[in-house]
């Protein structure tokens, strides 16, 4: 039995050895029902795939929904909308269900917002909808707990835990979007986390807040980090929010009067360590406490505000990184460059988060404009109208042949996972793993048996912004 690999302690208790039930009549099991999740059970059920969707919380949608990341980002070149197919889908739905919603400054297409505002509410019965009308079975509360393996390179069975105790799933081919890479790691996959040193990302406790005046919100100072009169720099700087350590502020509004924040940064997170995540958890709920009441002490617009809800899922950056057949790397998403295998294109700046909270507002004295420059330099965006392909290998992890991985794992350096974890990239890669999935099922599990030709064609016919490669570099394997 695999799993666990992390675990530092010396304790260990023998499992008993006995049967518990099983349930083998699956082409495709997904785990995870996050954007990729969704997007590849869905993908894989609508090709005639038997498929199962297993989601560790009550709801499908990951950050979009438990999270409360409050908008969709990734979805454009700055010219041309580039996340189509069930991406597509997605945005379109939520647009069609928020007309209080502001379009984009961007007019991609013309006249047409590109980066919604995210419902939470609506995007739960969007994401059902989605993965119930391919003909997908979704069973929620159900967490991953071991994977079991036949030989080095095919995954045999996995364990999951529920209301029925432990119980055994198999599939011909196994989807990994738990974002974490859990089944992959656990499988025996190659991955990698964090920089050299093992340090990762910040988190985000997103939450929303209600009863805000808009018209003093439209009137008042930009609550955005980058505006010199923003609140949050007073914030930064007052005693009673301890909590309140650095600049970073983003709102969005997703109701009448109802704005959800992805602000603040959780430092030190490990969403792969139990008792670091239950840590951060406790943490994010008491900082969205402050930020209520330091924007009711410090901005008029917010002075009756109401905490409504935390996210049950805190924002999670970044990992664990699987080491895939393809690996791409920052070199490529500077040249832009295009893959003939390639399943999907991402143009989103490289946002890659500091690490470090020594380097919050707190404790350094650079200006807005250092601070500014300091983002530019991190993030880098790529022209208007370019983008970066990435490879369908991308999803296939080195030494395993019946397993797929889509979402924020998937194979990349540190810096290209801050374009590739995006939601509308992970979106693409869902589908895609999907629709590969259901074609492996039908050839003995086997991933690597897929034609990319056929893959490609198949996403295309579903609305995929697949352009000719227009180069065939060999990414780094």
């Amino acid at each position: 039995m695999t799993g666990f690999t992390e675990d530092k302690r010396k304790a260990h208790y023998v499992i008993t050895q006995r049967a518990v039930p099983m349930d083998d009549s699956w082409d495709v099991i997904v785990v995870g029902g996050g954007p990729a999740g969704c997007a590849a059970a869905a993908a894989a059920a609508r090709e005639g795939a038997k498929t199962l969707l297993i989601e560790a919380t009550g709801m499908l949608g990951g950050m979009g929904t438990a999270g409360l990341v409050p908008w969709f980002c990734g979805y454009h070149d700055g010219e041309k909308i580039i996340a189509r197919g069930i991406a597509e889908h997605v945005r379109l739905a939520l647009y069609a269900n928020m007309p209080f919603v502001r379009e984009s400054r961007i007019d991609v297409p013309k006249n047409a917002p590109d980066s919604p505002a995210i419902d939470p509410e609506l995007l739960k019965r969007i994401y059902d909808d989605l993965v119930l009308s391919a003909g997908a079975r979704i069973l929620f509360h159900t967490q991953l707990a071991s994977v079991e393996m036949a030989g080095d390179a095919m995954v045999d069975a996995i364990l999951a835990a529920n209301k029925h105790g432990l119980v055994a799933f198999k599939a011909n081919v196994y989807i990994d979007a738990t974002g974490d890479g859990d089944l992959a790691a656990w499988a025996g996959a190659t991955v990698e986390k964090g920089d050299a040193n093992g340090a990762m990302q910040p988190g985000t406790h997103c939450f929303m807040l209600t009863n805000i005046d808009e018209q003093r919100l439209a009137q008042g100072p930009s609550v955005h980090c980058y505006d010199p009169d923003s609140p949050i720099w007073k914030c930064v700087k007052d005693d009673k929010y301890p909590d309140i350590i650095d600049l970073h502020s983003c709102l969005r509004k997703i109701g009448p009067r109802t704005f959800g924040f992805n602000t603040g940064h959780v430092f030190d997170i490990d969403n792969t360590d139990p008792d670091n995540i239950s840590r951060s958890l406790l943490h994010g709920r008491k900082m969205a406490g402050q930020y209520r009441d330091a924007l009711a002490e410090y901005h008029p617009a917010f002075a009756d505000c109401f905490l409504a809800a935390t996210g049950s899922l805190i924002g999670i950056r970044e990992t664990r990184r699987i080491v895939g057949d393809a690996y791409l790397t920052i070199e490529d998403y500077l040249a832009a460059r295009s893959f003939p295998d390639e399943i999907c294109r991402t143009a989103y700046g490289l946002d890659v988060h500091g690490s470090s909270k020594e380097n919050a507002i707190r404790t350094t004295h650079k200006t807005i404009d250092e601070l500014k420059e300091t983002n530019r330099q991190i993030t880098r965006n790529l022209k208007p109208g370019t983008s970066l392909g990435v490879p369908y290998r991308c999803l296939i992890p080195k030494g395993l042949n019946n397993v797929l991985v889509a979402g924020r794992c998937i194979s990349t350096d540190r810096r290209v996972n801050g374009t590739v974890r995006i939601m509308a990239c992970c979106l693409n890669t869902g589908e895609a793993a999907g629709i590969a999935a259901a074609m492996a099922a039908s050839s003995a599990g086997d991933v690597r048996a897929v034609s990319p030709h056929k893959l490609r064609a198949t996403l295309k016919a579903y609305g995929a912004y697949l352009p000719d490669p227009v180069n065939d570099p060999e990414p780094t394997a």
